[in-house]
């Protein structure tokens, strides 16, 4: 994919050093010449150096020849002045970071396809690890109601050993809950009804955050001593 960062920063160059390393083409456009030259002169990716909020400075990007177009500055005022200004370039696809949530409804009016909030991602990510100590990543789903989470299977749990299937018509399985990846030992896999949950496996959840305590409970629970 050819991918155009406009007001990259640092978080913009460790994002294009990424996606340059997953094979995508990318172009930084970026005010601050230290961020520039480090991009090209360490890293080998397109920088051009100036405003992307200028019509002039953005067209030379050419945003009509990118597949996607992220807007990264500090001001949303400055994010929804590149979005507006790549759309009428010819930029197809248009995502931003938003900073402050009041912005949605106006990045939305403006066209923007893909609302990235910095906030809003931070803030779930911190209360979920905070009220959930067994949680070692997640991310809020949509306006809040689900989550996402990853956490790893204990030796002595309930689930060791018992199929997918086995587990979806437990009684103590919340209805929300859905289990939409497996990794072991480096190899992910797909969950299907026969899979079987064994000790060390990190699994990657979704739930309702409402049922997010039982939901965890249940994959952490011991299995009863005989």
């Amino acid at each position: 994919m050819r991918i155009l960062i406009a007001g990259a920063g640092r978080g913009g160059l460790s994002l294009a050093v990424y996606l340059q390393g997953q094979g995508h083409s990318v172009t930084i456009l970026e005010r601050d010449p230290l961020i520039t030259r480090r991009a090209f002169e360490q890293h080998g990716i397109v920088a051009l150096e100036g405003d992307a909020t200028d019509v002039g400075i953005l067209r030379q990007a050419d945003p009509s020849r990118a597949d996607v177009v992220l807007a990264m500055l500090h001001r949303d005022a400055d994010n929804l002045a590149v979005a507006s200004l790549a759309r009428l370039l010819g930029a197809t696809r248009v995502m931003v970071r938003m900073r402050d949530p009041e912005y949605r409804a106006v990045y939305l009016a403006a066209g923007v396809q893909q609302i990235l909030s910095e906030t809003e991602v931070l803030v779930g990510a911190l209360a979920t690890a905070i009220e959930f100590e067994a949680v070692r990543h997640s991310m809020v789903l949509g306006a809040g109601e689900s989550i996402a989470i990853e956490i790893v299977v204990p030796e002595d749990a309930a689930v060791v050993g018992r199929a997918v299937s086995e587990i979806a018509v437990d009684a103590g399985f919340p209805g929300s809950c859905v289990i939409a990846g497996m990794t072991l030992d480096g190899a992910v896999k797909a969950p299907r009804g026969a899979t079987i949950i064994e000790r060390g496996t990190q699994l990657l959840i979704v739930s309702a955050r409402a049922d997010l305590s039982r939901t965890i409970g249940f994959f952490l629970a011991p299995a009863a001593k005989k």
